[in-house]
């Protein structure tokens, strides 16, 4: 059997090594355009920061070294450009010429293309992308005399390059056209990410994008950047990181069936419209597992499972594909971000029904040394299943977001997550683990145990519900919604019946900072007949989700107390 893999990395490697695994007579060829056929690239930012000192560290194999482990024959720089699907040939640019190679099997993992806004100037010498090696081994040595950088995108690669610029000292502007940074996440979440990057000098504009670069011979920088709002951004080095489409021009010319925004179709067996030929990687339409839509999902993770599953099928194995989950993890400076599942957009966008809670617990026992606040976000059902999940903090989001996705591909409910059993030490998490408390906070919506309002709901309850503010005097001093009464929890049964005076019949809607003791004093008042909700996430959330939120300082109670 000759089985022919166009493209490295990921996907294709992946598929090229299980195949030698599985079968020791076929001969493999794999065809990678560029320089080298497995690189790490979501290492590449680390290394234009300088924590991986040397470009070498990132190149995992060579055509040499493949060949001793695996017998493999990896041809670099040959280019595919043609595939006759009727003869199971291939057209293959080399530095020799074209050669023609047929084939019994074909995988195709071409990965996808940088997306180029287009407008003037992308084409200047000091404009470039992070996707390659050479790219990154070109960004570290410009850095060394570079003093300003602009990064357009502000997903995860953006995210990571702006990181890494100001880890060599640069002065970074992050533009984004969303109206927030790392779009995948809840604005209320994406609000602590864009904290951190400012807190370290990170110049960010969102709700905006380039409209063009220029080059400025003479001035102090090399380029200016202008935006669409009029403003001109200097910079020395510019990194595109505005998105990606698949890279699909040969399957398409080959008339592979493509969906409408031109990804691959494939089968639950990585097979195209063509049973000849496979396809894995950033190419390649998925099915989401929460949502049900297609289109592609460019993760290194669900890559390498592809292009195993794609060998696997190509040796008589029936390996299916699981629909994929999107689960994606970012570090900004001191804080991790990251998401598994659907978001409310995305399930907005759906049409699916769903209720989302927030918590901000610690990442280990309060009482161990070092604690801090994790945010952490779930979507459920109205019955209940986990839809997504989303946490961001310093330390423990990762462990969480992993526990979350596993529940989420298991099909947990909000019962089964608050009983999972989760290893349990002090400096390592709580007793009631932050997964398990997100499970109880769900658990009690669901059941009615809890009735929470949200930010949605901030104009109502001002206009018509008693607001009531349950943190110390000193919190609601140093900053409250204006409308809002302070009564510390631990006086609520104490004060039950003024609260139920100063409602004169009207819903009371509770608050703290987190969304703890409103919860508490929401039982209390729930069950002395009062029409009571808890804030979700409390005043953490309420902040985070509505920006430039007018708070008013010291202890004065409104009017109407």
């Amino acid at each position: 059997m000759r089985i022919l893999v166009i493209g490295g990395v990921a996907g294709g490697m992946s598929a090229a090594a299980r195949a030698r695994r599985l079968d020791e007579h076929a001969e493999i060829i794999v065809f990678e355009k560029g320089r080298y056929v497995s690189f790490a690239n979501c290492g590449l930012p680390y290394h234009v920061g300088g924590e991986i000192e040397q470009d070498s560290y990132l190149l995992l194999h060579s055509p040499e070294s493949l060949k001793a482990e695996l017998d493999l024959d990896v041809r670099t720089e040959h280019e595919v450009i043609g595939i006759d699907r009727d003869a199971q040939t291939v057209l293959v640019a080399t530095p020799e010429g074209t050669e023609t190679f047929e084939y019994d099997a074909l995988v195709l993992s071409p990965g996808a293309d940088a997306i180029v806004p287009p407008i003037p100037g992308v084409d200047l010498p000091e404009v470039t992308h992070l996707r390659t090696v050479d790219e990154a081994r070109e960004l570290a040595g410009r850095t060394a005399t570079a003093k300003r950088a602009v990064v357009m995108g502000a997903g995860f690669i953006g995210l990571e390059t702006a990181e890494a610029f100001r880890h060599r000292g640069l002065e970074v502007t992050l533009v984004e056209l969303a109206p927030q940074v790392l779009p995948p996440l809840a604005p209320e979440m994406s609000a602590l990410v864009e904290k951190e990057l400012t807190s370290h000098g990170v110049d960010v504009r969102t709700g905006v994008a380039a409209t063009a670069v220029t080059a400025t011979p003479g001035a102090e920088s090399a380029v200016s950047v202008t935006l669409g709002d009029g403003s001109e951004v200097p910079a020395d080095i510019v990194v595109m990181s505005v998105g990606v489409r698949p890279n699909t021009a040969l399957a398409n010319e080959a008339g592979l069936e493509l969906t409408d925004r031109g990804a691959i179709v494939v089968d639950e067996f990585q097979q195209t419209s063509d049973p000849h030929i496979w396809a894995a990687g950033d190419a390649i339409a998925v099915r989401h597992g929460v949502t049900g839509q297609v289109g592609p999902v460019p993760l290194a993770g669900p890559a390498n499972r592809q292009g195993r599953r794609a060998a696997d099928s190509i040796m008589g194995r029936s390996d299916k594909a699981q629909p994929v989950l999107g689960t994606a993890i970012v570090r900004t400076f001191g804080l991790t971000a990251a998401t598994t599942g659907a978001s409310p957009r995305m399930l907005d966008q759906a049409g699916i029904e769903y209720f989302v809670v927030h918590t901000h617990p610690a990442n280990h026992a309060g009482y161990y040394p070092g604690s801090q606040v994790l945010h952490l976000m779930g979507v459920f059902s109205p019955e209940g299943k986990l839809l997504g999940a989303q946490a961001v903090g310093p330390d423990g989001a990762d462990k969480r977001i992993d526990v979350l996705a596993t529940a989420l591909r298991a099909g947990f409910s909000a019962d089964d997550i608050a009983e999972l059993e989760l290893a349990y030490a002090p400096p390592f998490g709580s007793a009631k683990d932050p997964v398990n408390m997100l499970g109880f906070l769900a658990q009690n919506v669901v059941n009615g145990t809890t009735k929470v309002w949200t930010v949605n709901d901030l104009e109502w309850a001002r206009d018509n519900a008693l607001i009531l503010d349950v943190r110390s005097e000193r919190e609601y001093a140093m900053g409250h919604l204006p409308e809002a009464i302070n009564l510390p929890h631990v006086h609520i049964r104490e004060y039950i019946e003024g609260v139920k005076q100063i409602a004169a019949g009207r819903p009371v809607r509770v608050l703290c900072a987190s969304g703890v003791r409103s919860y508490y004093a929401h039982r209390v008042l729930a069950q002395h007949g009062l029409d009571s909700a808890t804030l979700d996430g409390g005043m953490f959330t309420l902040v985070d989700a509505v920006p430039g939120l007018e708070l008013v300082s010291g202890a004065q109670q409104p009017t109407n107390a």
